[in-house]
């Protein structure tokens, strides 16, 4: 279901009063789960395909902890102000964007794409040697901060190389195909190759 948060449903709130994203509801089981890395370390735990926390305990100490690098400092700083600045005040507030806070939002988007392109200089993947959850994190926060118009990919080529890939696997392009309201992405969006 798509949901969103600043509308307050009471449906949506009663899955999860605190009224966040994500929520998943897996009706077999009976499970409500919320928040993105407890859903994903459920899906780790009961699903038996590809592993996506794996290797050494320190080897996953790492995956978790880049994974919650990007979804509480990399969503902090630049796709939580682009949301709010670039959505939230266009379709509910209705009032125009802060130019401040969008160009402080993109210039922390620099600096952490400036971290990634150190990692990927050092590794093959974020989190090390495989595909991890910390990379599926990243490519998503960066999607929603790429469509938004907030990255600047000039002189990031480890990670501009390392999105490529990931926008051109079948499971990422569903994400690149999805909208927002009233909001076009660039037209680099959904493009592999940019």
């Amino acid at each position: 279901m798509r949901e969103s948060p600043w509308m307050m449903r009471d449906e949506f709130l009663d899955l999860n009063p605190a009224g966040t994203t994500p929520v998943m509801v897996d009706r077999d089981k009976g499970a409500v789960l919320i928040d993105s890395q407890a859903i994903c370390e459920y899906f780790e735990e009961t699903v038996e395909k590809f592993p996506l926390i794996s290797g050494t305990a320190a080897g996953r100490a790492e995956v978790r902890r880049l994974t919650a690098f990007f979804d509480q400092n990399f969503y902090g700083d630049v796709v939580g102000p682009l949301l709010h600045e670039r959505m939230k005040k266009r379709l509910i507030e209705r009032t125009s964007p802060d130019a401040r806070i969008l160009r402080e939002a993109m210039k922390r988007a620099n600096v952490h794409m400036d971290y990634m392109d150190y990692l990927l200089d050092h590794r093959s993947w974020m989190a090390g040697g495989t595909l991890s959850l910390a990379d599926i994190a990243a490519a998503a926060h960066l999607s929603v901060a790429d469509y938004l118009g907030g990255i600047d990919w000039t002189g990031h080529d480890p990670v501009k190389r390392w999105y490529a890939g990931f926008k051109s696997r079948p499971s990422f392009r569903p994400l690149l195909s999805d909208r927002m309201e009233v909001i076009v992405p660039p037209a680099h969006y959904e493009k592999p190759d940019f």
